[in-house]
């Protein structure tokens, strides 16, 4: 699973999610990808879960490329804790989405494999999401 090597700070605030993504909008790198229509929180098992779903769709052909990362850490406290006493232990790693993000991308195969590799992708994630294409969302050409 996609963890931090190190971090700074092992608890981190938990942010904002307002507007959309900054970078990461266009498919650089396959022929489609996977867009979220929503901010969430995508934890680093979903991550996995969804690369897993897909390289076993597409028999490990192609190239699967994930554009997100884990970086940021999680908290939660025990079972029958108080309140006070300060921030629970790190429990797990998610990456922050923002919307319009293209969180996976797909090359090298057919488009209906491609498609339906990302729709069992989009399955494990909790989040609306969208299949592009690189014509339909931007991104230079592989063509010379």
């Amino acid at each position: 699973m996609l963890v931090p090597k190190r971090v700074k700070h092992r608890r981190e605030f938990r942010g904002k999610m307002r507007g959309a993504a900054k970078g990461g909008r266009n498919v650089d790198f396959g022929e489609y990808g996977l867009e979220a229509l929503e901010s969430h929180w995508i934890t680093n098992r979903q991550i996995e879960a969804a690369r897993v779903a897909m390289t076993r769709y597409m028999k490990r052909g192609g190239k699967v490329w994930i554009r997100i990362f884990p970086h940021k850490s999680y908290t939660s406290k025990g079972v029958g804790v108080r309140m006070g006493n300060g921030k629970g232990a790190p429990t797990g790693w998610v990456a922050v989405v923002k919307r319009e993000k293209i969180m996976f991308e797909v090359g090298g195969v057919s488009e209906a494999v491609a498609k339906e590799a990302l729709r069992l992708a989009s399955n494990k994630l909790p989040i609306r999401t969208k299949i592009v294409s690189r014509e339909e969302v931007g991104g230079q050409s592989n063509e010379g």
